[in-house]
């Protein structure tokens, strides 16, 4: 089987995307790997710091890795928005194929120390760990929004000279910028339109591959455009989050009496695995 780092220089090469789910329970976990198997293609498993809490660390490990050799599929798991050195110490410790380190809401120079440490400490684990950095702030709830958040402006936007400085310093495998992107969903608007030339710019400058985060609700034009310009993953938590929720309760109101958790929460399971499906085939432009 390839490695995560494989994959991602395989989509770069065509010019696709790998899809990254997060998951809070079993359910979203077997929802979105029987997508990816149905639409065949790889797919990251992510976990944040309060899902991790809620899972456990070594659980999530074990979860995936049941799954991957259970079906010898490309499942990888990412220890995803981290926001210290002592948590990317311990998702790598665990066994995750990456980590994302999340240093957005401090200095620049505290930003790029800790991302090195972070490098340094994912080389000494003995496997090849891809680790994440990202620059520019898109707010941090993935829950349905009434505003943008604040802070969360046009004038924030990643900068290509930005990019380049700090990925020179921190030697990162990946970056996620700000392009426009918002964690979350807005509930009585559309969200806002990615900014793709400043993508274009900004992967034609750092030349590593390109993480969008925030993508639930943008749309299949602007988030197929941001591939086309240098982004090979995308995260979505928000829309699946969603889908969940309101299936279990369309499920609940239709089925009063129902009281066994197995058939409420499939509900959920395939609610999420139709919009996993339709997100997969959105990043590799399948019809």
């Amino acid at each position: 089987m390839k490695s995560l780092r494989e994959v991602i220089q395989d989509a770069r090469t065509k010019e696709i995307a790998i899809g990254h789910f997060n998951i809070s329970n079993l359910e979203a976990l077997h929802g979105i790997v029987n997508a990816a198997r149905k639409v065949g293609v790889p797919v990251i498993i992510g976990v944040s710091e309060g899902e991790r809490d809620f899972i456990g660390v070594q659980e999530s490990v074990a979860l995936v890795k049941t799954l991957r050799e259970k079906y010898d599929y490309p499942i990888y798991l990412n220890a995803d928005h981290t926001y210290s050195f002592e948590r990317v110490k311990e998702a790598v410790d665990a066994g995750f194929d990456a980590v994302i380190f999340d240093g957005a809401k401090l200095t620049l120079e505290e930003n790029e120390t800790l991302a090195m440490q972070c490098v340094e400490y994912a080389k000494q684990a003995g496997r090849d760990v891809i680790v994440e950095a990202e620059l520019g702030y898109i707010g941090q709830s993935s829950k349905l929004l009434d505003a943008v958040p604040e802070g969360v402006t046009l004038e924030n936007l990643t900068t290509k000279e930005q990019a380049k400085e700090y990925v020179d310093k921190t030697h990162v495998d990946l970056f996620a910028p700000a392009v426009g992107n918002v964690h979350g969903m807005l509930t009585n608007a559309p969200e806002p339109k990615l900014n793709i030339e400043r993508v274009r710019e900004i992967y034609n400058e750092i030349k590593i591959p390109l993480v969008l985060h925030g993508a639930s609700g943008n749309t299949k034009e602007d988030i197929q455009g941001t591939i086309k310009a240098g982004v090979t993953i995308v995260h979505i938590n928000t829309e699946i989050r969603k889908a969940f929720r309101d299936a279990i309760f369309n499920y609940m109101m239709a089925n009063p009496h129902e009281v066994a958790p197995y058939r409420i929460l499939q509900a959920g399971q395939d609610a999420v695995e139709k919009v996993v499906e339709e997100k997969l085939r959105m990043f590799s432009f399948i019809d």
